[in-house]
């Protein structure tokens, strides 16, 4: 016997999941992240002419950059979160700290790929 479930997506956004929500979508928009940029690599060098030079504007593009490293850094940094997690499952009760842990090696990692990524598109 199948559930019903009729959740709205007003519901749905509503729902108070807090951290290890957050990280659940976050981590499957990162690795849909990760695939939108290898789909665009590919066929920016498969296809050539005026679409693959446009292809290749949009990966080179700074704030594409900075999408991409944003979901391969976090989908690296929870990856390895979860697989401690499932190596030792007795840090199971300690998950909430190590998605604290998690952000606190992420957000300065990030920032300062941010601030370099940046500054190279501004020429400097």
């Amino acid at each position: 016997m199948s559930l019903k479930r009729n959740v709205s997506l007003a519901t749905g956004l509503r729902y108070k999941g807090q951290g290890p929500m957050l990280t659940f979508v976050l981590h499957r928009i990162g690795g849909l992240g990760m695939a939108i940029f290898v789909t665009v690599h590919i066929l920016a060098s498969f296809l050539g002419g005026e679409l693959g030079v446009f292809l290749n504007t949009v990966y080179e593009n700074w704030l594409f950059q900075i999408f991409v490293f944003f979901c391969a850094l976090f989908h690296a940094i929870n990856g390895l979160r979860i697989t401690i997690l499932d190596l030792f499952p007795k840090l199971l009760e300690h998950s909430r700290e190590a998605i604290w842990i998690e952000w606190a090696v992420f957000v300065p990692v990030f920032g300062i790929a941010v601030l370099v990524i940046v500054q190279s598109a501004l020429g400097g």
